[in-house]
């Protein structure tokens, strides 16, 4: 299996958790001009802007150190797309990352 389908299937669990959290998905793998973002949220009245990251086996280093400052940069930008698309612009939101590791499941709210 390939990175993307890895990756895939880590996002469709992530969906999985993100929803028993209470959260309504509202959009996978968004794609802007200048980022991607992996998922899309509604938690209450709060847009989650969530990266996945998994760590598996054999990799060093938490999933979190991998959203430098580019890519947070890229995450924000593709925000600012989404907002603007779907008339979200004003709404309150969050920056999440949810990590897989051999330790489990973390979930950072408000990660950057």
């Amino acid at each position: 299996m390939n990175a993307y389908h890895v990756g895939f299937l880590y996002e469709l669990r992530a969906a999985r958790y993100v929803r028993r959290r209470g959260c309504r998905i509202l959009a996978r793998r968004y794609r802007a001009a200048d980022g991607e973002i992996d998922l899309i949220a509604m938690d209450g009245g709060t847009l989650a802007f969530i990266e996945v990251k998994a760590r598996p086996e054999g990799k060093l280093g938490s999933g979190a150190a991998a959203v430098n400052a580019d890519k947070q940069r890229r995450v924000r930008h593709a925000a600012q797309a989404y907002c603007a698309r779907f008339g979200y612009s004003g709404r309150p939101c969050r920056f999440d990352i949810l990590e897989f590791s051999r330790a489990g499941i973390y979930y950072m709210e408000n990660a950057f």
